[in-house]
């Protein structure tokens, strides 16, 4: 599932109207395509079999069953298959509390891997070097993005990057009077769709800044109106589960950004170690 549907997933935006209805089925239905042939699905979407033979044929695939096994296997690598081994169905002393906690790793582990996948090292370095060269860093982010948002820009600062956080958007844009050329805004928004955050961010381009958008990898004003963007992935069908999936790729994203940012520049990774032995003897004394 890490590469077919990612990749499905990644291109949806791109996509003609009848292929988006063909891609949005297969991701939210991706545990029940095996019951479905080629003619069925389309039937369902109310679109030709030639539109969903060529949709598989346009991701590699020589047919729509090829495209069907390769997910179905996925389904049943990654656990979203909902079958247990013909084992443990049998045995009446099923370990539900195992089997939850493993479930939820193999989630985390997929949600990670999808958002690796789409954060390519051609997206991130360039995003690593715009933070590492800026004058300053401005960071916002409202709700839990805040909590993000704050988090990494207490890292930055432990870089020795001059960063500005704020978790309201009002005292932001009082903010941008500072503003040079340069420097860089990092905006947290999952969904990206906060009209106030938008218009933060194009003042901010008006100052001749950059706009790094941190949010879901779904089409949204931010993200398309942004210099740059890093985007998760977290797709789950409780809610409970999906957020806990997008926190935890969000924290690996911004950690993986954070080491570049250590292993770039060596001023910065010398400027951690004083900064975080200056903050344990405090600590001490």
């Amino acid at each position: 599932m890490t590469t077919s549907l990612v990749k499905i997933r990644s291109e949806r935006d791109q996509m003609s109207a009848i292929e988006r209805r063909i891609a949005d089925f297969i991701l939210d239905n991706a545990h029940l395509l095996r019951d479905y042939s080629s003619q069925q699905l389309a039937s369902a979407l109310g679109i030709s079999q030639s539109s969903v033979v060529k949709f598989a044929q346009k991701f590699g695939f020589k047919g729509y069953p090829d495209l069907k096994y390769t997910i179905g296997e996925a389904v049943a690598r990654n656990g979203n298959g909902q079958a247990l081994p013909p084992d443990a169905a049998q045995d009446d002393a099923v370990d539900a509390y195992g089997q939850l906690q493993d479930s939820l790793r193999r989630s985390k582990m997929a949600a990670e891997e999808e958002t690796r996948s789409l954060n390519p090292r051609t997206h991130i370095e360039p995003i690593v070097e715009l933070i590492d060269h800026a004058g300053k860093v401005f960071v916002c982010g409202l709700g839990d993005d805040g909590l993000f948002a704050r988090e990494f820009a207490m890292r930055l600062s432990l870089l020795g990057l001059l960063t500005v956080h704020h978790a309201d958007p009002i005292l932001m844009m009082a903010n941008l009077s500072a503003a040079r050329p340069g420097d860089v805004l990092l905006m947290f928004s999952e969904f990206g769709k906060l009209p106030e955050l938008s218009q933060v961010s194009r003042q901010f381009q008006a100052c001749e800044g950059k706009v790094i958008s941190i949010t879901r990898h779904t089409a949204n004003p931010l993200r398309a109106h942004a210099d740059a963007a890093l985007v998760i992935s977290a797709h789950d069908p409780a809610p409970h589960v999906e957020q806990l999936l997008y926190r935890s790729s969000l924290q690996s994203l911004l950690d993986f950004v954070f080491v570049l940012l250590c292993q770039s520049n060596p001023d910065r990774n010398r400027q951690l170690a004083i900064n975080l032995e200056r903050i344990h003897h405090l600590l001490e004394s």
